[in-house]
């Protein structure tokens, strides 16, 4: 697992000391090129100086192998015996005058002005002037110039290698007190159990971990309320089951004390209508359970509404002709498809045939009608193309102050017919919610028109 104290350490731990070292070359750049000028400046004012000395021409020669450092030397009181400065000094005949030192040996011809030499002793630096009728020749190594710029950048940069660790000690302190609010934001998520949501507070945090603590708060939210909602949805299917459980358990105790084969076989029917009715809650709840928000939802795919209006209503033609209802499907020419679940589609549409017939007296009448239509506003912009889904019947209708409870999860109104479970339009909901339709109960005077309003694909 990756650190992000021990990353920061790291990474400010080499930017300190590449800091550090680029410092250091540019302050012995810096050093190097004021050296040059100095030392230059230098062998200008000892080429200056030494008219002085050596003007005289029947001064004999100086010999080579006297030390320079000997008690009457001619360069004893002027180069104070410096080892590192060589000098060469000729009279007009090219007789040499003078020579500080043997080695390195310097190239005869002079060249005026400055130039660098290699040598066998490294690269030097030589200053000659003519002087009279005289030539002075001073040479210095470039090694004791690199040496003093050397010098003066470790002097320079030692003082912040002497601070380095106490700025290191600095940086673990001043990281880890940044990064203390996650840990307390860790130890506060740890030390919760599964029913303590309650936000996390944000009156301490930085401006950068704030962020993280929103998206953990409407995390919490999101998870509360998928909490509530599953209890919520457990309790109603708790009481809608206790009813008819309780009506099968006393309807198998009156198959027990059926007397004759006439109650018994009608007390069995009574039976077996109760085991339709509590199957049928069981898969609508199921239905409903795999529809809540948040539930893991199969991919959407074109579905195009006319084939399954028509395959729909080919299964429910049984059902209404059993209820003696005249079943029938109207759509329009034109393109219907949109995008969704085609088995969720199905399970909404024919939730809403089944709410209409079970609604409709016998010899009434149910229409599907599929086409294009304008999207409600509120769905979607105002003159947006859309598909309608609409389901039609000439039954009681709703009255208009219940079409909006009707959604809710197991409500039914007064006037509604023994059997049903109050989950069809609840289901007809949640699937159009999840599809991005919006579904409408309108009165059809007399009935009663659902209409769905699809987004086309």
């Amino acid at each position: 697992m990756r650190s992000i104290q021990r990353t920061l350490l790291w990474w400010l731990a080499l930017g300190l000391l590449a800091g550090i070292a680029i410092a250091t070359a540019l302050i012995y750049g810096q050093a190097r090129q004021e050296a040059n000028a100095l030392f230059d400046y230098q062998m200008k004012q000892v080429a200056a100086a030494l008219p002085s000395q050596f003007a005289d021409p029947v001064m004999p020669p100086f010999v080579a192998q006297q030390s320079p450092g000997a008690p009457g030397s001619p360069g004893d009181s002027l180069f104070h015996a410096d080892e590192d400065v060589v000098i060469h000094i000729w009279d007009g005949s090219g007789r040499s005058l003078y020579l500080s030192h043997a080695h390195p040996a310097l190239p005869p011809r002079a060249e005026l002005g400055f130039s660098n030499v290699k040598t066998a002793q490294g690269e030097w630096r030589i200053y000659s002037v003519q002087l009279g009728l005289g030539v002075v020749q001073i040479a210095q190594p470039m090694s004791a110039r690199s040496e003093v710029a050397a010098r003066m950048a470790l002097r320079t940069v030692a003082p912040l290698l002497l601070l380095l660790p106490l700025i290191g000690w600095l940086v673990w302190v001043a990281v880890g007190r940044g990064l203390r609010p996650l840990r307390e934001i860790a130890a506060g998520v740890r030390q919760r159990d599964a029913n303590a949501l309650a936000p996390l507070a944000l009156s301490s945090m930085p401006d950068e971990i704030a962020p993280l603590t929103e998206a953990l708060n409407q995390l919490l939210a999101r998870l509360s309320h998928a909490i509530d909602t599953q209890r919520a949805f457990v309790a109603d299917a708790a009481h809608a089951l206790r009813t008819p459980l309780a009506a099968l358990q006393l309807q198998a105790q009156l198959v027990e004390r059926a007397d004759t084969a006439e109650e018994r076989q009608e007390a069995v029917g009574k039976l077996r209508q109760g085991l339709e009715r509590l199957t049928h809650m069981v898969a609508q709840l199921l239905t409903l359970a795999r529809q809540e928000p948040g539930a893991a939802a199969p991919p959407h795919e074109p579905v195009d509404l006319r084939a399954l209006a028509q395959s729909v209503v080919a299964e429910m033609t049984q059902a209404a002709l059993d209820c003696h209802i005249d079943l029938g499907l109207d759509a329009a020419a034109g393109p219907a498809v949109v995008r969704g679940d085609v088995d969720a589609l199905r399970i909404l549409l024919t939730n809403l045939v089944d709410n209409a017939l079970r609604y409709v007296p016998a010899g009434g009448r149910v229409d599907v009608l599929v086409g294009q239509g304008r999207a409600m506003t509120g769905v979607r912009e105002a003159g947006t193309q859309s598909a309608e889904l609409i389901v039609q019947d000439d039954g009681p209708g709703i009255p208009a102050a219940e079409r909006e409870r009707v959604f809710d999860r197991f409500y039914r109104v007064p006037e509604a017919p023994t059997g049903g479970s109050g989950l069809g339009l609840a289901i007809v909901a949640e699937i159009a919610q999840s599809h991005g339709a919006q579904v409408s109960l309108e009165g059809a005077a007399p009935g009663l028109r659902v209409r769905v309003v699809f987004p086309v694909a």
